[in-house]
């Protein structure tokens, strides 16, 4: 039997103070093409003993308002810039943002793996954000109580706003408030606006070298690959790697590497190598389809001088591991892990510089085909939220889908969950391959 979400009340949550009527530009890293999306997070929380629901549903939105003061861009429609020029701007004139109470008869112990198809957890964020240039909220809030007392609180930003650690730190801040931690004008970071620094026009004009950026390249589609994820079932899968498994893929990707001692991988790097090489393996395409593995690379360090702390705006690019079926099957785990490395090793000022320059001058944006694209959420501090609900017990997508999540893991600072879904036909090899850490 399918659960139920029955929606209490929705109500447009705006700025508790006047906030400045203006309009902002969004970032030439903002306004791409492919991040024109959600960001939906499921933080889900224990019961506890004597929780006045009512009082927290009331603080909750209370903090909400508050939040949205100097946050106050995430109150704001978005549209396409006028005059001509292309990406994108906020109006913001204090229009709000959605927030939604709602009950459930899910229950906690639901949370702990994969949901069972992908849409499973749809309702616990009911009103999601879409139609985001057509003046749709660009923040929804939906706090869920479960039928065994615990809750969920389901959050949607449009991703053209933030990346995960300006979200995050939104989140952090907004609970801060709930809670009486901190009051809208102590926020640490303080939230900063700044996004002319990811635009083009400070930057010497540059001529990228298109080989050099192989997300944005097209390759041919050799298997079906698309018509595979988009018009195929997908079935969420989730897996936890502790230490103790990590630590054995280290040693495996180490041993069968060309570094050095000195250059050792991370945990990153292998367990991305492993997810990634279990994926194509269980796909099992032609051995001459190219394949690439995206994943989030954080700039805010990698610029001089570097983005400040507080800015909340998309401050990443995208790392691409690339390589042939064959060369990524047979080869080994140290292999993947090393083109994992050496993408990472490529993101340099320049880089980013070139990036800008692609994506507001072309609208480069990524391919899909052969393409597994990685998020990594486990460090971006969404298991510390917390509300007056304690901190959360699971934190992962609305929506488990194609694209892979790495995940925390309640009480376990080393250990990292992974979800993603893959196609029916072969979820029980993917399973088999992705628990093998000797391969």
């Amino acid at each position: 039997m399918s659960s139920s979400v029955q929606v209490k009340e929705v109500v447009l949550i705006t700025p508790s103070e006047p906030t400045p009527t203006q309009v902002l530009h969004l970032s030439a890293l903002d306004s791409q093409l492919f991040l024109r999306f959600t960001i939906e997070y499921l933080l889900v929380f224990k019961s506890r003993n004597g929780l006045d629901k009512n009082a927290t549903t009331a603080r909750v939105k209370s903090a909400l308002a508050r939040a949205l003061v100097p946050y106050y861009p995430l109150a704001g429609r978005v549209r396409a810039r006028t005059g001509g020029v292309s990406g994108l701007e906020v109006l913001c004139r204090a229009q709000g943002a959605f927030f939604v109470e709602a009950v459930s008869d899910h229950s906690l112990s639901e949370f702990e793996g994969a949901p069972r198809y992908v849409t499973q957890w749809r309702k616990l964020l009911s009103s999601y954000v879409s139609d985001v240039p057509k003046g749709a909220p660009l923040l929804v809030v939906q706090l869920t109580w479960l039928a065994d007392g615990g809750a969920t609180l389901g959050v949607g930003f449009s991703h053209c706003m933030c990346d995960g650690i300006g979200s995050a730190e939104f989140l952090n801040s907004f609970a801060e408030l709930a809670t009486g931690k901190r009051g809208h004008t102590e926020f640490k970071p303080k939230p900063i606006w700044d996004r002319h620094l990811l635009d083009p026009s400070p930057f010497l004009p540059t001529q990228p070298n298109s080989v050099s950026h192989p997300e944005f390249n097209r390759v041919p589609d050799l298997s079906g690959f698309v018509s595979r994820f988009s018009q195929g079932r997908l079935i969420p899968t989730s897996f936890t790697f502790d230490k103790r498994r990590l630590n054995d893929l280290k040693k495996l990707a180490n041993s069968k590497s060309r570094l050095n001692e000195s250059s050792s991988f991370t945990s990153f790097e292998v367990l991305s190598a492993h997810i990634w090489r279990s994926w194509a393996r269980a796909l099992n395409l032609p051995s001459n389809q190219v394949l690439k593995l995206l994943f989030s690379i954080n700039i805010r360090n990698r610029m001089n001088p570097s983005v400040p702390s507080g800015y909340y705006g998309n401050a990443f690019v995208l790392g691409c591991a690339r390589t042939s079926m064959k060369d990524l099957t047979e080869k080994g785990l140290g292999y993947a892990a090393e083109l994992m490395k050496r993408a990472k090793e490529r993101v340099n000022e320049q880089y980013v510089r070139e990036v800008v320059e692609m994506v507001s001058s072309s609208q480069a944006s990524p391919d899909s085909v052969g393409v597994l694209v990685l998020s990594q959420w486990s460090r971006l501090g969404l298991d510390r939220v917390d509300f007056g609900l304690g901190r959360p017990v699971q934190v992962g997508p609305i929506c488990c889908d194609r694209y892979c999540l790495m995940l925390p893991v309640y009480d376990q600072k080393d250990a990292v969950k992974v979800m993603v879904a893959v196609p029916t036909s072969v979820v029980d090899k993917y399973d088999s391959l992705i628990r093998s850490t000797n391969s």
